[in-house]
């Protein structure tokens, strides 16, 4: 088939203007546990061509371009201008953890050989002390915290560490990711409203500001992306979007993606273009690393609860579809369990029905490894919040709603949930940014 080239070009959209990713890219991580110190070791596993980063979109993953006669289908990162791996600096806070590699012992996520080969790079990394309060996480103990009583210098010490870190390590840009643990359960309250009673509430010590709240502004105040991996009530806070508009940054939220989610956000778009009913899902699951163990506080459980939950009512709308979707009893549990460590085991137990109104269930065990399935999240989040900082965007990320459990919306209407209309909407957002049009797959002439 012969192809008009000026067809291609007089359908090609404006490019956005994004800075090029020159110089060392610094990764923050507040928390430095399992998932930051698997985080870490992959990377450094990957640029030393020890292991790919399986699982990274960014890295992995092509890209179609254009009609598939043209048969362009690059590589994202080969397609846009990220941050290369081997320019990446590790950083971050904690309140335990001494350094990455005792970290990532303490978690035992990684095995001792696949630790051994790059122990002294890991052992290199060591976070800073950290901002912590343990009426937030109860089940937890800081040994390494800034012995700070005040939040408003609190704020103060973390920018000052973000701007020491960036003069020691000669970066030339710097993300922060969320990594530690879920915070207990809050709703807003008046000193989140706006940036102003934010700041007077940081000096006036309110018990309502959390410490992932004071790492979020002290990151936006440096000029530093900052995404969400937790549950926590903190970008999707009117003064934290506020700030990250004044300051023009980029914020994303919240929860990262992995196990029993992800496979929700998998199955039930199944459900729905099919038009089968669902009648209920009840999903437990048992874990024994830190997070387990933060989560097995109530107060905690609530907070990722209501995470969890938001899920299906987003993706099977009930409320467009009521004879299907309108009296869903879906039930989420999580057990603390020490012996399983950062393996996860989840349960699903679904009862769907289909043709007059007969009942099916869907059995599911997934036995995961939650940290290996965060780990390349944290990459590709930290990668795409550079991009987008270059690129000149700010405020709520909504396009990289693909990997959050609870996607934080940049308008009023809700956040998309359906895990492959998010796929396209993050492609078509960068295929956009790079002047080529969206890829809707319609055949229609």
């Amino acid at each position: 088939m012969q192809l008009d080239a000026e067809f291609f070009i007089i359908n090609r959209m404006t490019a956005r203007t994004i800075a090029p990713a020159t110089g060392k890219l610094g990764v923050l991580t507040p928390g430095m546990g399992a998932v930051s110190s698997t985080f870490i070791a992959g990377v450094i596993a990957a640029r030393n061509g020890i292991s790919p980063p399986i699982g990274s979109v960014s890295q992995m993953a092509n890209i179609r371009l254009g009609t598939k006669e043209e048969n362009r289908n690059p590589l994202i990162r080969e397609f846009v201008p990220l941050a290369e791996l081997d320019d990446i600096v590790f950083g971050g806070w904690d309140p335990i953890s001494p350094n990455a590699l005792e970290a990532a012992k303490t978690a035992g996520v990684l095995e001792g050989r696949d630790l051994d080969t790059i122990s002294s790079e890991m052992e290199a990394i060591v976070p800073m002390d950290a901002v912590f309060d343990q009426r937030w996480v109860s089940r937890l103990e800081g040994v390494r915290v800034k012995e700070i009583p005040n939040k408003w210098d609190q704020a103060m010490a973390l920018i000052d560490d973000i701007a020491t870190f960036k003069e020691e390590n000669g970066c030339d840009r710097l993300v922060m990711v969320w990594c530690g643990s879920t915070e207990a359960y809050q709703e807003p309250s008046a000193v989140h409203a706006t940036v102003a009673a934010f700041e007077q509430g940081l000096r006036d010590n309110d018990d309502n500001i959390s410490p992932s709240q004071i790492y979020a502004y002290a990151a936006l105040q440096s000029d530093v992306p900052y995404a969400n991996g937790a549950p926590n009530l903190t970008t999707d806070l009117d003064c934290i979007v506020e700030l990250s508009k004044l300051r023009g940054v980029p914020i994303a939220g919240k929860d990262f993606k992995t196990g029993q989610t992800l496979m929700k956000t998998m199955l039930a778009p199944g459900f729905k273009a099919r038009m089968l009913g669902l009648r209920g899902w009840y999903s437990t699951n048992i874990l024994g690393n830190r997070d387990g163990e933060v989560l097995d506080d109530p107060e905690n459980f609530k907070t990722k609860e209501m995470s969890k939950l938001g899920v299906l009512g987003g993706i099977l709308q009930p409320e467009v579809y009521p004879d299907l979707y309108g009296n869903i009893d879906h039930v989420v549990r999580i057990n603390y369990y020490p012996p399983r460590g950062d393996n996860k085991e989840g349960w699903d137990a679904i009862d769907i029905f289909g043709w007059l109104g007969y009942p099916m269930q869907i059995k599911v065990d997934f036995l995961c490894r939650d940290s290996i399935l965060a780990a390349p999240i944290v990459l590709d989040l930290a990668l795409f919040m550079d991009l987008a900082h270059r690129a000149g965007v700010s405020g709520v990320q909504e396009w990289l709603s693909f990997y959050l459990k609870a996607p934080q919306a940049a308008g009023d209407p809700p956040a998309e949930q359906d895990l492959f209309i998010q796929q396209t909407k993050m492609k078509n957002t960068l295929r956009e940014w790079m002047g080529e049009e969206p890829v809707t797959h319609s055949e229609a002439g």
